[in-house]
């Protein structure tokens, strides 16, 4: 979930959007694209789900709207790949596989109307051979909101920096053991997951709404909600999971569960750590960050206890933002200096040694890293912000390269890299 307030910073750094979005364009193609934002942060589009949650988001809903991307002369071609997975996996009966794509969507999840909590692109497609049939897949590559772009930066390049073998992950040569807390549309894990072939990726959500919206609106695979009941239960299609999925389900774990209580249960130790838990409210709730809370000491024992790395993305409650901001460093100074925002950053750090932040560019959002800082070499002595900038910076380009990333890190890294005082 990224800050409403948007509007407000956006006004000091409108400069900053179109140089850096023509930097992310010119580096690969990224459908994600925040230049796109004009295409689904509007007051139409048509509402494809709507429900009222019993967990604090309010009514849920998730409204559609038309995507440029990709182009209808490039349809065909993706038509065809997907009909020669098919026949790798069934040539007995490689007609049947046969998918006609009707296009492509923006899709919105939003709490309370207003809030908007997840933006991803889908895919709507039918089987020829089965006119009836539909299916919503979500577009794994497409990040669309810069602070996601922010967390997985911020979060691999600490990870790397540490001595973890990410290319072993990427490549499928080791396990690597990912936990989302927070699900909304399931963009994040699914962009992981599609880049980290080594990954389990655990997510939790508590809402049974939101998991439903996810899936029946937002495309993400039916087959990796784990629990099931009366309430929340889905048509699962093989052919979806073999075809259009390719087995990825097989490293999504959705669970519905509470926070604390899924991490103070569970047994796995976790390489890498993405908080994102705002409700219906706007409110990122306290015992995620509560020094003495249950939830933060039991993260810290399920996390490596060398290259282990959490990830947190939270808002600035500072009052000034609903000011006037023409200048990008001013806003970038006074992010940090919410009491709130301070006080989520020293528990962290409390509990893992060290934490930073990061300003997300054109959305008040700022993304915390929390680590024991053993990796870096830093353990035991001074903290050298210069020291912690550089390491980073120097896995960015390796970060880009092993992931195949459509978006530079550098940007989210050095431009965003804020004060640890």
């Amino acid at each position: 979930m990224w800050r409403s307030r948007w509007r407000n910073c956006r006004r000091g750094i409108r400069w900053l959007s179109s140089a850096t979005s023509a930097a992310v364009r010119g580096h690969l193609a990224d459908e994600g694209d925040w230049s796109y934002v004009s295409e689904w942060w509007s007051d139409g589009g048509d509402t494809v789900f709507r429900s009222v949650s019993d967990h604090g988001n309010g009514v849920v809903s998730v409204v559609a709207y038309p995507s440029s991307r990709p182009p209808a002369e490039q349809l065909p071609a993706i038509e065809r790949s997907i009909q020669q997975r098919y026949e790798k996996l069934h040539p007995e009966s490689e007609h049947d596989g046969r998918l006609k794509i009707l296009g492509y969507q923006w899709r919105v999840l939003r709490f309370n109307e207003n809030t908007r909590q997840s933006t991803a692109k889908i895919m709507t497609a039918y089987r020829t051979s089965d006119p009836s049939s539909l299916f919503l897949m979500q577009q794994p590559h497409c990040l669309a909101v810069p602070y996601l772009k922010s967390m997985v930066s911020t979060g691999l390049t600490a990870l790397a920096s540490s001595g973890y073998d990410l290319s072993g992950a990427v490549t499928g040569k080791r396990s690597m053991k990912i936990l989302c807390v927070g699900h909304g549309g399931g963009s994040l894990p699914l962009f992981l997951a599609s880049k980290i072939k080594g990954a389990s990726v655990h997510i939790v959500e508590i809402d049974p709404v939101v998991v439903m919206a996810s899936v029946q609106a937002m495309g993400f695979p039916a087959s990796a909600v784990k629990e099931t009941s009366d309430k929340l239960s889905f048509d699962q299609s093989s052919y979806a999971d073999e075809v259009l999925w390719e087995h990825m389900h097989e490293r999504l774990f959705l669970h519905r569960s509470d926070a604390e209580d899924f991490v103070l249960n569970s047994h796995d130790i976790y390489d890498l750590v993405f908080i994102d838990a705002y409700d219906g409210d706007d409110i990122f709730p306290h015992k995620l960050w509560d020094r003495q809370g249950p939830f933060l000491e039991s993260l810290r024992s399920k996390v490596h206890p060398v290259h282990g790395t959490v990830v947190v993305n939270l808002h600035s409650d500072s009052e000034v933002l609903s000011m006037d901001m023409k200048d990008y460093s001013l806003c970038q100074s006074i992010l940090p200096m919410s009491r709130y925002i301070s006080q989520v950053r020293k528990a962290y750090e409390e509990h893992f040694g060290l934490a930073y932040f990061f300003s997300v560019p054109w959305l008040c959002n700022i993304t915390l890293v929390a680590c024991s800082g053993m990796g870096l070499g830093i353990n035991g002595r001074e903290l050298d912000k210069n020291l912690v900038l550089s390491a980073l910076i120097s896995k960015c380009f390796l970060v880009e390269f092993v992931l195949g990333l459509p978006f530079p890190c550098l940007p989210y890294i050095k431009r965003g890299f804020m004060s640890l005082d």
